[in-house]
């Protein structure tokens, strides 16, 4: 079952925060530290109230095994770029010990349908270099590369 999270998930939020973190940690460690999460407590519960930052999650046995983090963007009144309504993905993840078994795909397919019901333009999200089971999960679900970003640095201490 998909829903959206409510404060009595945080726990179990938590857990799938770690778990992205750490692949996040071990793909970049010059950036990411190990064992932490994006977002405390009282962070997550604001977010769970936030109706421009919904938070999916997909409940099976009632335990939460995996969400979905999205972020409503709408681009107006610019003068190079044009309006555009896009939900963004900022996080996707399933448990390790259920993964392969097509959660992470109805979680996307939820995110596409919430999309096409709610009038957005886009469909959304980034994935860090070095994440490349993202990366081909993304590419088998038909999503294609619509910008690159790269930051150039040199440590100088």
């Amino acid at each position: 079952m998909i829903r959206r999270a409510t404060i009595n998930d945080i726990d179990d939020i938590k857990k799938l925060l770690l778990q992205v973190n750490n692949v996040h940690a071990l793909a970049r460690p010059d950036i990411f530290i190990p064992n932490q999460t994006k977002y405390n407590d009282c962070e997550l519960k604001e977010l769970i109230k936030n109706d421009n930052k919904p938070i999916f999650v997909y409940e099976e046995n009632n335990k939460v095994i995996a969400h979905m983090f999205c972020i409503i963007e709408i681009t107006k009144d610019s003068h190079i770029l044009k309006d555009k309504k896009e939900l963004y993905i900022d996080d996707l993840c399933v448990l390790d010990e259920y993964r392969k078994k097509g959660i992470g795909t109805k979680l996307y397919e939820f995110g596409l349908k919430y999309a096409k019901d709610n009038d957005f333009d886009y469909l959304t999200l980034n994935v860090w270099e070095g994440n490349n089971e993202a990366i081909k999960f993304y590419q088998n679900l038909g999503l294609s590369i619509r910008n690159i970003h790269r930051s150039e640095e040199r440590r100088v201490g």
